[in-house]
């Protein structure tokens, strides 16, 4: 029933696809609505909040360029906003340049008056949006074995904790596991180098519990079917700390799974593809072009 009534959609427009039919979005609560916002700063970076529609935004490489990869962005914004634009569309308008399809996730953020069990939502958006890009492959253009995640920051946990938990919880499949994960200046450990923020907003009430900090742990639910891993952190990051992502490769190595880590001297938080100023940090694009480059073409 959910792929009937998601699918016509899909057919209709490549550009914005609802993951879930507007009377059966999971853990919604019933009348409680909230009013989106979108805001952009005047260093032209958008920012939507008050999430409760999620949805895939669709960016397509030509058909000459294409070459079946594709990728499910996941920005940032500490789960209270999603940086949409410098960590969401500018990157995949980057991808397409490439030949690699690229889907923004538009994800619920956590709030408890809209929701019941408000951290497990982001979760179930991320993986009924690999879902519904592996099932609709073929129209895309896409090879199904060929789909990775990438995500900043909050967006980064998000992204490893679909590569982790992908196999856990409600709509646990190995449809929704990603084929490969690219994470920068991710939010990993939610222990002692935690992004408070980024804890709170998204474990809320339970964001003291030990059970739920070590369960959204990501370096500590790597195993052996964790999928290669591409991480990006700049040392003098004071929002996430670098070890965030020096855990999460030590993990991976300690499971055997293929992963490469770039850190960089320079770059703070949140840089994007905005590195100009930032020395050897201009370097990482071009980086994981040659890393995802070789990846698929073992494939």
């Amino acid at each position: 029933m959910l792929l009937s009534t998601v699918l016509p959609q899909v057919a209709l427009s490549q550009e914005i696809i609802k993951l879930w039919p507007d009377d059966a979005i999971p853990n919604s609560i019933s009348g409680a609505k909230i009013t989106e916002k979108s805001e952009t700063d005047a260093n032209g970076i958008l920012r939507i909040s008050n999430v409760s529609v999620p949805t895939l935004t669709a960016y397509l490489p030509s058909k000459d360029k294409a070459t079946g990869t594709a990728v499910m962005i996941c920005p940032g914004g500490g789960y209270g906003i999603l940086a949409a634009s410098h960590e969401g569309s500018d990157v995949a308008r980057w991808f397409n340049e490439m030949g690699v399809a690229a889907f923004v996730l538009k994800y619920r953020l956590p709030n408890s008056a809209i929701m019941t069990n408000q951290q497990e939502v982001p979760l179930m958006d991320a993986m009924q949006g690999m879902k519904l890009i592996r099932q609709n492959a073929t129209s895309y253009n896409i090879d199904p074995t060929k789909i990775g995640v990438m995500g900043f920051s909050a967006g980064g946990h998000l992204a490893s904790t679909l590569a982790t938990h992908y196999n856990q919880g409600s709509g646990a499949s190995e449809q929704a596991k990603p084929n490969f994960a690219i994470l920068l200046y991710p939010v990993i450990t939610f222990g002692e180098k935690a992004h408070v923020g980024s804890r709170t907003n998204l474990l809320g009430k339970m964001a003291t519990s030990p059970e739920m900090v070590t369960y959204y742990s990501n370096e500590l639910q790597v195993t052996s079917k964790t999928p290669p891993t591409f991480l990006v952190h700049a040392e003098d990051d004071k929002a996430v700390p670098v070890e965030n992502s020096i855990s999460y490769y030590l993990a991976c190595l300690k499971n055997g799974v293929p992963a490469e880590m770039h850190l960089y001297p320079t770059g703070g938080h949140g840089f994007g593809l905005r590195t100009a100023k930032f020395g050897s940090l201009t370097t990482w694009p071009e980086t994981c072009r040659a890393w995802l480059t070789a990846l698929t073409a073992a494939k």
